[in-house]
């Protein structure tokens, strides 16, 4: 008999243990959750944190996250239109702003975002239509001062795009804004996560880029070049100003030197002319007598005058 009120008593303190157990639920921070009762929800999405109650057994607790969420959109090849076709990736930020009608219009995040696939590929695709390849790849603030075109020359295409990237972006916000609310979801913001050619084209891009370097260097190389032969030029004049210079300046100097010795000669042969003409004519001898010379002249030539009588001069 003890043994069995022992029991019943062990019965019912686990079943009211379980019952407890059942009532109470805690809400995480970051975290949302909808009360049902069979089926049908029950009064307001709980949106703060803590210990909270419900009845027991009949009452059902979803739980939803009330943080940001990240969306990751799959690459898609679409035309621009101007005809260019690319491949772009795009990401955008969701969180669930009522949790009560996210769980009667979609019911799992997993579904949210085939949801948001649908809806943001859709409004991407429709912008990315009605405008040209440079208003997806160029931010508004665009500008040629402060970024070299690396593939487009011509002057149209460097002009300032009419929108821009990140005004497009926000245009895609817009549209896939009005539709999301319906399902309890609030989009944050869209953003173009990568924007890349299709092969095609990205080979043509390549060619473009290589004959635009190759177009930069040849004129780096005719600019060098030219201040190549400017330099060149100027070295070989600069050089024949200083020869011309030195040349002018020894001939200057050399005729000052032969006036001086022409000065010197006249006043020497002024002072005495007879001695003056015995001096050159020893010059003279020893310019023409050698070692081993043998001369034979006239004995009434001028050059043996002083010879044949060293003390006159006669």
């Amino acid at each position: 008999m003890v043994k069995n009120i022992q029991f019943f008593l062990l019965a019912v303190l686990g079943a009211g243990i379980f019952v407890l157990w059942n009532t109470f639920f805690i809400i995480a921070e970051g975290q949302q959750a909808v009360i049902t009762q069979f089926g049908a929800p029950v009064g307001k999405p709980i949106t703060t944190a803590g210990l909270k109650f419900k009845i027991p057994f009949i009452q059902q607790v979803h739980l939803f996250e009330k943080k940001i969420l990240i969306w990751n959109g799959d690459s898609n090849q679409i035309p621009t239109n101007d005809k260019t076709y690319i491949f772009m990736e795009n990401t955008a930020r969701w969180r669930i702003s009522d949790a009560l009608r996210f769980m009667q219009a979609v019911g799992t995040e997993a579904r949210a975002r085939t949801l948001l696939d649908d809806i943001l590929d859709g409004s991407v695709r429709d912008l990315v239509n009605k405008n040209d390849l440079i208003e997806i790849i160029r931010s508004s603030d665009w500008s040629p001062d402060h970024m070299e075109s690396i593939f487009l020359q011509s002057q149209e295409e460097l002009e300032k795009p009419k929108y821009g990237r990140d005004r497009i972006s926000k245009m895609v916000l817009e549209n896939a804004a009005k539709i999301t609310p319906q399902y309890g979801i609030e989009l944050i913001d869209v953003m173009f996560k990568r924007v890349n050619y299709i092969e095609t084209v990205r080979l043509r891009v390549y060619d473009r880029m290589i004959s635009e370097r190759k177009r930069i260097a040849a004129e780096k190389r005719a600019t060098g070049e030219g201040q190549k032969a400017e330099i060149l030029g100027r070295v070989d004049r600069e050089f024949q100003e200083i020869t011309s210079s030195a040349k002018r300046q020894s001939m200057e100097i050399r005729g000052t030197a032969d006036a001086e010795a022409t000065r010197i000669y006249a006043a020497a042969y002024n002072a005495d002319p007879e001695f003056y003409a015995f001096h050159k004519s020893l010059e003279s001898y020893r310019s023409i007598l050698g070692t081993n010379s043998t001369l034979m002249l006239d004995p009434e030539s001028a050059l043996l005058r002083y010879l044949q009588t060293p003390g006159t001069g006669q």
